[in-house]
């Protein structure tokens, strides 16, 4: 009998892990994003708090059956169409025990519990999961990729870079990290790129798309605001005015945690509606006044937020980490999960409490693990990680000035493509001792940290409306 050859065999094994997920997983579980975006599919009305992208590929397939389903399918086919294509690749160069790994990490139940969740961040990590798998499978054979190759990379890198708003971060440095340029060239290129992003995707979204402004593009700056607000009350050049600023911190309005007291009318939507109103070059503008003269307070604001959603200093139970293992309530047929998917997610939650669900451990390790690619010779493998693991780090460092919440999923792909430049450096060769040990001091440092603090911190509120204050 004729053996399988390395290709078919992981590959295989890629098919019969997407069926079982999807099989276990069916139709889907729906958050909240998911309903908002589902009512927008049902009335044909989009606007740009979520990805319209997104909404218009559901519409499209809307008609092969209702509910979350059919983006369920979308998202895990290219999660694990893209780890089966680099599993494939590495069985083809005798990279087997490697192969193997990578399809574990796919099963790891913090990753496949949230892309069986229908949102902009599942469509996110498997579009550009898929699009690695097809450069992988060409590059790691050392073969040139072919046309049409090139052509499905782009649509899917394209997409990523549409269903979510701070995609460009990663999507741009895996791209450019891709081209053999010199690089110089490399870091022009990506600074050209990532501004015409900015530039071209609103008009995507509002031209091409058909999506509605919602005023999302002032979060940002009203977070901030208020986060500046909160340390220096008493102070010109803020943005708040005096009581503004006072109604800030009686209501607890800047919260490390996330921006959503100041959209929530009950709380503090009445403070922060006059600067709502403002155009949004004018908040801008008012943002960076208020950097420029009240730079520590703005530092302090940044950096606690950074805190919280890298999940570094906080209390045990910090939210926001483990997948839903049950819908949200809703009308529009977004229904019931199963039982597997309730344990799952139970295993899921226990295994986000440990290190593997705190991002800054993710990233201790990615920037170790960059530094042992930077030692080495160019190959096929050491690149795609070099590759991988600079659209991680990008990615964190961009939440340092660009993030208002701290949900776990936001950093999956800072850590799917860290476990995946891991297992690609682990070929044998040595790591450099300096820098592994260099490493290690790290990750024992932060692990010390973030497990004193989820000892001596008190809980936070067990719920939303908790969090909001």
């Amino acid at each position: 009998m004729t053996r399988l050859s390395p290709r078919w065999r992981y590959g295989i094994a890629a098919v019969l892990l997407f069926v079982l997920s999807l099989a276990a997983a069916w139709p889907g579980v729906a958050m909240y994003d998911t309903v908002a975006q589902y009512r927008q599919v049902l009335s044909s009305r989009y606007d740009d708090w979520h990805p319209p992208v997104m909404a218009r590929l559901w519409a499209m397939f809307a008609p092969i059956g209702p509910g979350a389903a059919p983006m369920l399918v979308v998202q895990l086919a290219t999660y694990w169409a893209g780890l089966g294509l680099i599993a494939a690749a590495l069985g083809e160069v005798r990279a087997r025990r490697r192969a193997i790994a990578l399809l574990c990490i796919g099963a790891l139940p913090p990753f496949l519990g949230w892309q069986i969740v229908v949102l902009k961040d599942a469509q996110l990590v498997g579009a550009v999961l898929a699009a690695t798998g097809l450069v992988a499978w060409w590059r790691l054979r050392d073969r040139r990729i072919p046309p049409v190759a090139i052509a499905a990379i782009v649509l899917l890198l394209g997409y990523a870079l549409l269903v979510r708003a701070n995609a460009v971060f990663l999507v741009v440095p895996l791209a450019v990290m891709m081209i053999a340029v010199r690089p110089v060239m490399r870091v022009a290129i990506g600074l050209v790129a990532v501004l015409a992003v900015l530039v071209v995707s609103p008009l995507i979204n509002h031209r091409m798309l058909g999506a509605a402004p919602s005023g999302v593009e002032r979060t940002q700056a009203l977070y901030d605001l208020a986060g500046i607000a909160a340390r220096v009350p008493d102070r010109a050049h803020i943005g708040l005015t005096a009581a503004e600023a006072r109604a800030v911190i009686a209501r607890h309005c800047a919260t490390p945690f996330f921006w959503d007291p100041l959209g929530d009318d009950a709380h503090c939507g009445a403070v922060m509606a006059r600067l709502r109103a403002e155009p949004v070059g004018r908040l801008y503008a008012m943002l960076a006044d208020a950097v420029l003269h009240h730079p520590i307070a703005y530092a302090r604001q940044r950096l606690a937020h950074w805190n919280s959603t890298e999940r570094w200093l906080v209390p045990v139970h910090w939210p926001n980490a483990a997948p839903p293992a049950e819908p949200e309530p809703n009308t529009l047929a977004l229904g019931r999960v199963g039982a597997a998917v309730r344990g799952w997610q139970a295993m899921a939650g226990m295994v986000v409490e440990t290190p593997l669900g705190w991002p800054i451990a993710w990233l201790v390790v990615a920037a170790t693990a960059l530094a042992v690619a930077a030692r080495r010779v160019r190959a096929p493998s050491r690149d795609l990680a070099t590759a991988l693991l600079v659209s991680g780090i990008a990615l964190e460092a961009s939440f340092a000035v660009l993030s208002i919440a701290s949900d776990l999923r936001y950093h999956l792909w800072p850590m799917v493509a860290t476990a995946v430049a891991v297992t690609l450096l682990a070929d044998g060769q040595a790591w450099p001792r300096g820098i592994v040990r260099a490493g290690v001091v790290t990750l024992v440092v932060v692990l010390g940290g973030g497990l004193a603090a989820r000892l001596t911190l008190p809980l936070p509120p067990a719920t939303y409306q908790g969090m909001l204050g």
